[in-house]
């Protein structure tokens, strides 16, 4: 199953990795840790040195209790960012749901729309459309600042393949082009531990739906509450979680830790070929 992104193709019959970039003072583990565009910029070089094929540049925190910024100061933290990176074999992905910032980093040399609320901004399923990006629509409950108070489900995997299939139906009528569309569960936004758990347990029944899916669980809540570690601490969680969404039929997966998944899933593939 290829991905269309732009001009870029990504082969997702193979597991691929997504390098997290955030240009943020308070994401929730490492915030703070690229405070301007020349750290972010030689970390995601580093990250594409380390295995990553997908490189996720974010401007604005959306952990649990995160507060909204400016979309001039997303810009400043994104852009300078995606237009140094422009030209690079991977394909360059810009974590937002503005559409100011949508449109700036598409001219700026975007080739996909990682987006929390699905493109649920007025006008931007018509510029994902016009302009040829690959687009991630992710299940969300509530907003950043609120959705992890009272997570409320009657059945967690029902609903949120119910919403994936809405949101992709909407995206094909707009004209987003089928081979251009990733799904993401969306862990830990609006969702309990016993609803993460539930998600990654039936995570195959989203393949049903017919687009590749990402796994996005890195350092997450999620596995502290199971683990009892820090944020800093998660690696070795966020592989066993990440490899069960691999057996489940994920095949992009969004990590801070980009050398350690690509060890993980070599050792994964090696051991398929030897059956």
């Amino acid at each position: 199953m290829n991905l269309h992104c732009r001009d870029k193709i990504l082969d997702l019959c193979v597991p691929r990795i997504m390098g997290i970039v955030n240009v943020t003072p308070d994401s929730f583990s490492d915030g703070g840790n690229l405070p301007d565009a020349r750290a972010a910029i030689a970390h995601a070089l580093r990250l594409l040195d380390e295995g990553a094929e997908v490189i996720d540049i974010g401007g604005e925190s959306t952990r649990p209790g995160a507060q909204p910024v400016s979309v001039d100061e997303e810009l400043s933290r994104v852009v300078p960012v995606i237009e140094a990176l422009r030209g690079c074999s991977a394909v360059l992905s810009v974590d937002t749901r503005h559409l100011g910032v949508m449109r700036a980093s598409i001219e700026a040399g975007a080739d996909m729309i990682n987006d929390v609320e699905a493109l649920a901004a007025p006008g931007a399923l018509e510029l994902a459309a016009n302009t040829g990006v690959a687009v991630c629509l992710m299940h969300m409950q509530g907003q950043p600042d609120i959705m992890q108070q009272h997570p409320v489900y009657g059945d967690v995997v029902d609903e949120v393949e119910q919403f994936l299939r809405s949101k992709v139906a909407l995206a094909e009528q707009a004209g987003i082009a089928s081979e251009s569309i990733v799904i993401d569960p969306g862990f830990g936004f609006g969702k309990s531990l016993a609803h993460n758990l539930q998600l990654l347990r039936h995570l195959g029944r989203l393949k049903l739906i017919g687009k590749p899916l990402l796994a996005g669980m890195s350092r997450k809540s999620m596995l502290g509450q199971v683990t009892g570690r820090p944020v800093a601490e998660r690696e070795y969680a966020g592989l066993a979680a990440h490899l069960y969404a691999l057996r489940q039929g994920a095949s992009l997966f969004r990590v801070h830790d980009v050398a350690a998944m690509r060890d993980a899933i070599l050792v994964w593939q090696a051991i398929g070929e030897s059956e």
